[in-house]
């Protein structure tokens, strides 16, 4: 019934975005009682717990035979970050986002790179599991390169104490949170199929506008959290980190389960320049000053805002 689904895809949406704030809570609690570094926490735990709202989703419509809603998801979320969520950070931060850190520099010519390249894969309609394990295999050999540097990042993540007690009331919230979304993300993907239908639309249009936007939460709170507490390379570590997990990752074990076709539609090219527009515009912005100021925030967000109604204009 169309009255259900319209009724369940809000309260899934509501549900994944508390689930996925009490995961980054309960995350960041158990890394400082764990005495964690902080490149761990911002470029693998944190960023990593913001994907799963994106892997849930995709494995979901995956397996219901829909891997356009992931693929749409991915790219709409990538351009948000990339854009909307640096632009909120910045501002919400009390100066610049520096940038200065050999590892933020390095991993921003990287995370272009990488949001990139499904769109390079996908330039003859298909991603097929040769592509999803090209995509996999470019995840581990990012994480292999972090942490052969991570010695050099030595300092722990230690912003307030954490005790034994907190520490199990955390680890609890973590799976109690990981349960919630995968309830969730079967809403999400169950809801998105039907309202897809009924309006015929691409679900890579609604993944795109819809699904994209509520899964790009977690990144959100964690940058906005990060850049009031000034712990700025933090607020990159996530975003990036966020990117290229759900790029490569996320993905890849999406089409090991379903291959995607990609069909010719304006949306979809839509997003594939912008989300190119939005990844060269970051890594100018990263590689010149190594600060990314409130102006370059500030273009970042009106690429956003131009995003957004072109995409918007095409669905009428």
């Amino acid at each position: 019934m169309l009255w259900l689904d319209i009724l369940i895809l809000p309260i899934s949406a509501v549900a994944m975005a508390f689930a996925s704030r009490w995961l980054v809570r309960a995350l960041m609690s158990i890394s400082r009682y764990l005495c964690w570094r902080e490149f761990v926490v911002a470029f693998f735990t944190i960023a990593l717990a913001a994907s799963l709202p994106n892997l849930f989703i995709g494995i979901i419509s995956a397996l219901r035979g829909v891997p356009e809603i992931s693929f749409g998801d991915v790219i709409g979320g990538n351009v948000l970050d990339l854009t909307l969520v640096v632009f909120l950070a910045v501002f919400w931060g009390r100066s610049s986002i520096r940038t200065d850190s050999a590892l933020v520099q390095n991993s921003a010519l990287f995370t272009a790179a990488i949001a990139i390249l499904p769109l390079l894969l996908v330039a003859d309609g298909t991603l097929s599991r040769v592509d999803g394990l090209i995509l996999i295999l470019v995840f581990f050999l990012y994480a292999y390169w972090v942490f052969g540097l991570g010695d050099r990042f030595t300092k722990i993540y230690n912003e307030g104490r954490v005790d034994k007690h907190e520490f199990i009331r955390a680890t609890g919230i973590m799976l109690v949170s990981s349960a919630l979304m995968l309830v969730a993300a079967a809403g999400i993907v169950r809801s998105t199929i039907s309202l897809a239908n009924y309006f015929d639309l691409p679900m890579i249009f609604v993944g795109l506008m819809i699904v994209g936007l509520g899964n790009v939460l977690p990144e959100a709170y964690f940058a906005i959290v990060s850049a009031g507490e000034e712990q700025n390379w933090m607020v990159l570590g996530d975003l990036m980190g966020s990117v290229i997990n759900c790029a490569t990752l996320v993905l890849g074990v999406v089409i090991l389960i379903h291959p995607i076709h990609i069909a010719n539609i304006p949306a979809v090219a839509v997003a594939r320049i912008f989300l190119i527009v939005a990844a060269l515009f970051f890594w100018i912005f990263v590689k010149t000053g190594r600060k990314i100021t409130k102006i370059e925030a500030t273009l970042l967000f009106a690429v956003y805002i131009v995003f957004i109604i072109i995409e918007a204009v095409i669905a009428r």
